[in-house]
């Protein structure tokens, strides 16, 4: 059975699906990321200095240029090591014997969509820490999470460039022959 469309609409019309593809794979644009939760919470009181501080933000930040400060009362610095990502959680680890008293943590991190986004957050301490620090949760896994954002919009990209190579070898070649599917 002949299709009742003709066969230039028919290629205009794959050509167009080709290119629109990578836009319906595309994740919407986003504001920066935002920090949904810490550990210890804002203003808290716990009992001891804790061997980390944990950062919850509501998408995975990257791992460049990501610092977290845990300041005592007297403005010394306790982190203990580089900043550990994995997923959406940035964590810090504390010196051991920090004193106790009052933190300020102030933190840095590269938002997913590469902007760099800061806060700052207190809580105080009864005691100071004991014992050796514990190592950050998922410190194997290595500086970063997954950066799967970055690789869906390399794959559309990709699947944008293909779309129009293809696009543009059909136009050349009805150019050369205007009657070739007539």
């Amino acid at each position: 059975m002949q299709s009742t469309i003709p066969r230039r609409l028919r290629r205009f019309l794959l050509i167009l699906a080709l290119a629109a593809f990578p836009l319906a794979l595309a994740a919407p644009a986003q504001a920066h990321d935002v920090l949904e939760s810490s550990d210890p919470a804002n203003g808290s009181s716990v009992p001891a200095v804790p061997s980390q501080i944990g950062l919850t933000f509501d998408h995975t930040p990257m791992g460049i240029g990501s610092v977290v400060q845990v300041q005592d009362a007297n403005g010394t610095d306790q982190a203990d090591g580089a900043v550990t990502i994995v997923d959406n959680h940035v964590t810090q680890a504390v010196k051991a014997g920090a004193p106790a008293g009052k933190y300020t943590v102030t933190w840095r991190v590269a938002s997913s969509d590469g902007h760099p986004i800061e806060g700052t957050f207190t809580f105080t301490a009864g005691a100071g820490s004991s014992g050796a620090a514990a190592p950050a949760a998922g410190a194997a896994a290595g500086p970063a999470g997954p950066q799967s954002g970055v690789v869906i919009a390399g794959g559309a990209a990709a699947v944008l460039v293909i779309g129009l190579a293809i696009g543009a070898a059909l136009v050349r070649r009805r150019l050369k022959n205007p009657d070739s599917d007539a």
